[in-house]
């Protein structure tokens, strides 16, 4: 198995190798899937990709020890989009406020847990977005399974 590769990969890194190559339209199967979809569904691919590996991201923030910011959630409404079927939603929340003044909303598009779907008034927290600085990513509700 390993005879031209440099390292031996587990399924699941070699399954997140192939699907990064499909959502930028790399290689056999990214070729492929964008000859066979149209334009818009590409992008839909890619924007589902671009979901799954900020997840991932945030993450590897959490096991490093990446500070987390408590936000409130205002509103939440469903993108019809699911990744490994966790739903993508978009979240809107107003960041905890500081004594300095009000609070900042922000929103965000984010996947969450089917099991765990916050609602409007619940606590959640963020971790900022080291890739794009005065941006937040979400970090789910804190409590863990």
């Amino acid at each position: 198995m390993g005879i031209f590769r440099k390292r031996h990969q587990t399924r699941e890194e070699r399954a997140a190798e192939i699907a990064g190559k499909v959502a930028g339209g790399k290689g056999f199967y990214g070729r492929a899937t964008r000859a066979f979809l149209g334009a818009e569904d590409f992008a839909r691919v890619q924007q589902s990709m671009s979901a799954y590996n900020s997840g991932l991201g945030v993450q590897q923030l959490l096991a490093m020890g990446a500070p987390t910011i408590p936000a409130v959630v205002v509103s939440i409404s469903d993108t019809g989009k699911l990744v490994n079927f966790d739903p993508v939603v978009d979240l809107v929340v107003d960041l905890v406020p500081r004594p300095s003044g009000a609070a900042e909303r922000i929103t965000l598009q984010t996947i969450v847990s089917k099991l765990r779907i916050p609602r409007a008034g619940d606590q959640v927290l963020l971790v900022a977005d080291p890739a794009r600085p005065g941006n937040y990513l979400y970090a789910g509700d804190g409590v863990t399974p």
